[in-house]
């Protein structure tokens, strides 16, 4: 039987999480929360990039079986899906959650019913997916959660762009972050996302996410309990900028880092509106970066199946 104890629970008795539910909170009265800075009084209801107010959105919540192995077990992630995104790809396979809406609000005590739902469901972790923008209502909803027995290791599954003033409240609360890097190149950012700073950003935010939590951790059945669990989605004609990325990854996080490099690009949303991503990802193109990732030093790759559409 495994001892691990999730950080947030000795966050929580110490009186921790309280302090930093409340920092948090303050930073919604002009929201600074994410780099995109927004400085709108979400307290009122004001809403910037991300669309959202004081509550969170959420789209659908479920054990999820399709995510990396160590996150999946037996029994499934219990996936929370947030509605909204502070980042916006124009490519987003989710668009209709990060773009449209779909979904729908809930407080801070229905988020914590949910987490307490999966767990009891028998997922091995709550997956926070696409977190960056409501902070404030997980560190809220997680207070509400330990005292009602929340016990399995927290991930925070974000598109990477992250402020490193929100991922230092996060600290001894998130047990696993799991960041997309998604580009390298700026100019490919922007006209993905205009956001021509997220290689810089991104590059923070996963050290900082390393200093907190370290190289992933799991128990004897393979399970995480600790950690970064990295993924970089593979775009066609080398976009992504797969081989200098993981480089740094190497060179200046750790060459043990746990990554997913992942294979399952289409063309969803506006994708056509940037050349080379109106069309499916190729086989060579994907092997062609996992032989990059492989010699730049990152070896510790999930190893699920993976499968194309060729077109």
């Amino acid at each position: 039987m495994s001892s691990f104890e999730p950080a947030y629970i000795e966050t929580s008795q110490k009186g921790l999480l309280k302090k930093k539910i409340k920092q948090a909170g303050k930073m919604l009265g002009a929201c600074v929360l994410c780099p995109r800075r927004c400085k709108v009084d979400r307290l009122a209801g004001e809403t910037g990039v991300c669309k959202t107010g004081l509550q969170a959105y959420v789209s659908s919540y479920n054990a999820h079986f399709g995510e990396e192995a160590p996150l999946v077990g037996r029994n499934g992630s219990g996936t929370i899906f947030f509605t909204h995104c502070n980042l916006l790809c124009i490519f987003c396979q989710n668009y209709d959650i990060s773009h449209l809406g779909h979904g729908q609000e809930v407080s801070d005590e229905q988020l914590a019913g949910i987490m307490i739902h999966l767990q009891n469901s028998g997922c091995h972790n709550i997956n926070f997916v696409t977190p960056s923008h409501v902070v404030p209502q997980i560190l809220s909803a997680v207070q509400i959660a330990v005292d009602a027995g929340l016990a399995v290791p927290l991930v925070y599954n974000s598109g990477g762009y992250d402020s490193i003033d929100t991922l230092k409240l996060l600290e001894g609360v998130v047990d696993i972050y799991m960041p997309d890097f998604k580009f390298w190149d700026p100019e490919v950012a922007k006209n993905a996302c205009d956001a021509e700073d997220y290689p810089q950003i991104a590059r923070q935010a996963l050290k900082e996410m390393h200093r907190q939590v370290g190289d992933l951790v799991t128990d004897e059945a393979g399970i995480a309990q600790r950690g970064i669990l990295l993924r970089h989605l593979v775009l066609p004609q080398g976009l992504a900028g797969t081989r200098p990325l993981m480089r740094f990854i190497a060179q200046e996080v750790s060459t043990n880092t746990y990554a997913n490099i992942m294979p399952q690009y289409r063309p969803c949303g506006r994708a056509a509106e940037i050349k080379g991503l109106s069309h499916h990802l190729s086989q060579k193109d994907f092997e062609t970066a996992l032989e990059a990732a492989i010699e730049e030093g990152i070896e510790r790759l999930d190893s699920r199946r993976r499968r194309f559409v060729l077109w």
